[in-house]
């Protein structure tokens, strides 16, 4: 298991009521020995005016759930910064909600490095990203 701090989904998601976070209806849904998911709806406050997933919310969710997973990756008395994140957005979404799932590539005691897949809820791929983070001391 990679995770360095013991957490519940509950408290995952009170971190992010009172911020974009929560305005955008971001929310941690699972984890496993080595991710961390986080889903979001489709709806007015994450599309673009033609109807469609907006490409930079999915990056904002993207980069959510990798900052968060990079948070839970390191000691305490470390943080993360973000340091670079690309997306390719491979589908249009329309309405549901989508699934991003944090994997890491690489974890070094500096950097990290996640690929976030975000999936439709027909578990079709819609946007692939990574995000690169840097590892601080408090």
């Amino acid at each position: 298991m990679i995770w360095k701090k013991t957490f519940t989904l509950s408290q995952l998601n009170e971190m992010g009521k009172n911020c974009a976070v929560g305005h955008l209806g971001i929310e941690i849904s699972a984890f496993g020995d080595n991710w961390l998911e986080a889903s979001m709806p489709v709806d007015h406050r994450t599309t673009q005016p033609f109807g469609l997933l907006h490409g930079g919310v999915s990056v904002a969710l993207a980069e959510t759930v990798g900052s968060l997973a990079g948070f839970l990756a390191v000691e305490e008395g470390n943080a993360v910064l973000g340091a670079e994140i690309s997306a390719n957005h491979l589908r249009p979404v329309r309405q549901g909600k989508v699934t991003a799932k944090a994997t890491p590539i690489n974890l070094s005691p500096n950097t990290h490095v996640w690929q976030i897949d975000i999936r439709t809820e027909e578990d079709k791929l819609c946007c692939l990203a990574r995000l690169t983070l840097s590892i601080i001391s408090l």
